[in-house]
């Protein structure tokens, strides 16, 4: 019975096995090909101003053809703070009919104003006007992340039905802010703007009156 089951064992150990060689050669090819696909790979993040939707829908094109006609409408339309405010204070209804452009909560209000910056605050900066009451905090936003989509619902002629879904609508507006960027504040040192009198031109989501956060598509410094 010994001899049988060292014949059984022997038998067994005799077993020729599978070479590993094909599998490894699989494994290292499919390795190559991830890491060609990584490098011809350009990683775009959604809401950047790069981002092409299937459609073919160009963020950044938007962003360059369409932000000279937003410019000028808030330049044509914009209003002196100290009047803003006083018309807002008397009615804010009123003064979003005769102003503004609604847009879900608040509308959006184009304003000018000239004014002394004070100490920035992640690129946001509290100006004092003269004529503004003291209860009223005016900011100005200059980057370098420009938040919001005040700039793409400033004039009220670009709507979601326009694009494909809320991706492109929300990339429209994030375009529109980095083209702002480059044509209005990249010549300016937004650094260096606190004690600083400015002159800016943009608009604000009014939803608090005391609060106005400006989007500028205008501005120089003296």
């Amino acid at each position: 019975m010994s001899a049988q089951t060292t014949s059984q064992s022997s038998g067994h150990s005799a077993r020729p096995r599978g070479s590993k060689l094909p599998m490894i050669i699989g494994s290292l090819a499919i390795v190559v090909v991830i890491a060609a696909m990584a490098l011809d790979t350009k990683v775009v993040l959604i809401g950047t101003a790069e981002h092409v939707t299937e459609d073919g829908f160009s963020a950044e094109t938007f962003g360059a053809e369409n932000f000279p006609e937003v410019q000028k409408s808030v330049e044509d339309r914009a209003v002196d703070a100290a009047t803003l405010a006083s018309d807002i204070a008397a009615d804010k209804g009123a003064a979003i009919e005769k102003y503004g452009v609604k847009a879900g909560i608040g509308a959006v209000m184009p304003v000018s104003f000239t004014g002394v910056a004070g100490e920035a605050k992640g690129g946001i900066y509290p100006v004092t006007v003269d004529g503004v009451p003291d209860d009223i905090t005016i900011r100005v936003q200059t980057g370098p992340a420009i938040n919001g989509t005040d700039l793409r619902d400033a004039t009220g002629t670009i709507a979601f039905g326009q694009f494909k879904n809320q991706i492109e609508y929300q990339d429209a507006g994030s375009a529109l802010n980095n083209e702002m960027k480059k044509a209005v504040l990249a010549d300016i040192d937004t650094a260096s703007l606190s004690g600083k009198t400015i002159t800016v031109t943009g608009v604000f989501k009014l939803i608090n009156p005391k609060n106005w956060l400006v989007t500028p598509v205008e501005m120089s410094v003296k």
